[in-house]
């Protein structure tokens, strides 16, 4: 879609917004990508999609106008500003011209669309966010819910959601400290690729000879980052090892790199440590006898399916039975909380399919429950096939009835995140039994404080609330390139100076 930016009579920088234009054109025009050509569009001629935005200011107030061509028909919408906030502080302009932009915006489409979605105008992966900021500033869940709706567009089911899951961070937030933070732990390996993953992993079949390298560099990591927290005094809260699979190590290397970890680091403040177990075909009563005696609290058993048609589509080298035999082999080697996590949309999966999933998942009855929607990852399989996907209205349809039979289950939601090119545009929500939530999930998808990241393709985040500010810093994102740069990584984790909020 052609995107063109006109100034009447006040300097608004457009290209400053050209940004949040693109996020509610991927939002409601998934399949466009944004162009920018010179001049005006012509109004009257030709049937190619367009918007126009332009910003006049008159003595009192400024309008943000929308033009919007789309299969032929043009819409035109406008958003009033009072002039005198256009002459505030320039984040705060920009505030508000961004927010009139993507209203103005969002109004001209759905009038020509004839639908709105899920999340209203909210782009974005993070829409707790506003919630959890209103009730820390005294709102109650009621009035975030109202915002949502009114503010935003949001539907109500999406507004109680995004509420209920921002009282969760509140009561997270609450409960650490200025010198807390969460590490991550980074295995880049896997044992196949499944389609619709676009995660940084190796296929272990290929790349078996770097696994015994990586895990040294991540043991002289692990020794840099304990050094670093014994100085700056940071005390480690949660702990998360994901991927890839991590148990596509063997248990000798898995109790290995746990011995690292409690020596290189400290890890008495500690309430909880998640190993993303995963893939039911890397599972084993051994392994999960390593992870309990080093006091893991949390496995993952990721069934994404249990239909055998679905996870053979998908690249999956395991079947239902497989699941139900590693799920048997967690309970019966530790006292892990167990996490499950599910994909609502996976082609060759049918409403009645996905139904099925949830009652064997909940007859299981794990902690915690993850219900992904189906995101068409850059880079992944799905997104470049994009064979057999269902229609955004049947996705939803699993989601409603997903909700429906976790909530009479006694599960509620606590945590939740949305993705780009994700189908419907609807989201991914974390589910738990009373008591038993994921604080790291929290933490992370919140961005309530540091969490500093070590392996392979881990972001560290430092985060400075006090300021409102994020700085990110990348690890080598493949076990080779790790390696290879693994005396910077280790000199970049002894420097790091991290922000006490």
């Amino acid at each position: 879609m052609k995107l063109y930016f006109e100034e009447i009579n006040v300097p608004w920088q457009p290209e400053r917004y050209r940004y949040s234009a693109e996020q509610t054109l991927l939002t409601l025009f998934p399949e466009e990508k944004p162009e920018y050509p010179e001049g005006s569009p012509a109004l009257l001629e030709g049937e190619e999609p367009f918007a126009r935005f332009s910003l006049e200011r008159g003595e009192q107030t400024a309008r943000m106008e929308v033009q919007v061509r789309w299969e032929g028909r043009i819409r035109e919408e406008a958003v009033e500003i009072r002039s005198r906030e256009l002459d505030g502080p320039p984040e705060q302009v920009y505030h508000t011209v961004q927010h009139a932009l993507k209203m103005a915006f969002y109004l001209a489409a759905v009038g020509l669309l004839g639908k709105e979605p899920p999340w209203g105008a909210l782009t974005g992966v993070r829409p707790v966010k506003l919630p959890t900021k209103g009730m820390l500033e005294g709102k109650t869940e009621e009035e975030v819910r109202r915002d949502l709706r009114e503010i935003y567009r949001v539907s109500p089911r999406r507004a109680a959601l995004a509420a209920r899951c921002a009282r969760s961070s509140v009561e997270t937030l609450k409960g650490l400290e200025a010198r807390d933070l969460s590490l991550y732990i980074g295995i880049p390996f896997c044992p196949t690729r499944c389609a619709y993953c676009s995660f940084v992993s190796a296929d272990v079949g290929r790349s078996l000879a770097l696994l015994e390298p990586f895990l040294e560099g991540l043991e002289r990591e692990l020794g840099a980052v304990g050094r670093n927290l014994s100085r700056a005094e940071g005390r480690i809260r949660t702990l998360y090892m994901g991927g890839g699979t991590p148990t596509t190590l063997s248990a000798e290397q898995l109790d290995r790199l746990l011995c690292a970890a409690e020596r290189e680091l400290d890890l008495s403040a500690c309430t909880e440590f998640t190993v993303e177990a995963g893939r039911p075909d890397t599972i084993t009563r051994e392994k999960m006898k390593v992870l309990a005696a080093h006091g893991i609290c949390r496995v993952s058993v990721n069934p994404q399916t249990m239909e055998d048609e679905v996870l053979k589509a998908m690249g999956r080298a395991h079947r239902a039975e497989d699941i139900r035999r590693a799920y048997a082999d967690v309970r019966a080697s530790g006292t892990f909380d167990v996490n499950m996590d599910l994909i609502a949309g996976l082609p060759k999966d049918t409403a009645e399919g996905f139904r099925r999933t949830v009652e064997e998942i909940l007859a299981l009855r794990p902690e915690n429950i993850t219900v992904h929607t189906l995101a068409l990852k850059k880079g992944s399989a799905l997104k470049q096939e994009r064979n057999g996907l269902l229609p955004p209205e049947e996705v939803a349809g699993m989601l409603d009835d997903a909700w429906d039979a976790l909530a009479k289950a006694g599960y509620h939601p606590y945590y939740l995140y949305r993705q780009k090119y994700m189908s419907g545009g609807f989201e991914n929500v974390g589910w738990c039994l009373p008591g038993r939530e994921n604080r790291y999930n929290i933490i992370m998808m919140e961005e309530l404080h540091t969490v500093l990241a070590l392996g392979g393709g881990g972001m560290t985040k430092l985060i400075d609330r006090k300021r409102g500010k994020i700085t990110r810093r990348n690890n080598p994102k493949y076990p080779k390139e790790y390696l290879e740069r693994i005396d910077a990584v280790c000199q970049e984790k002894e420097d790091l100076i991290w922000p006490i909020s």
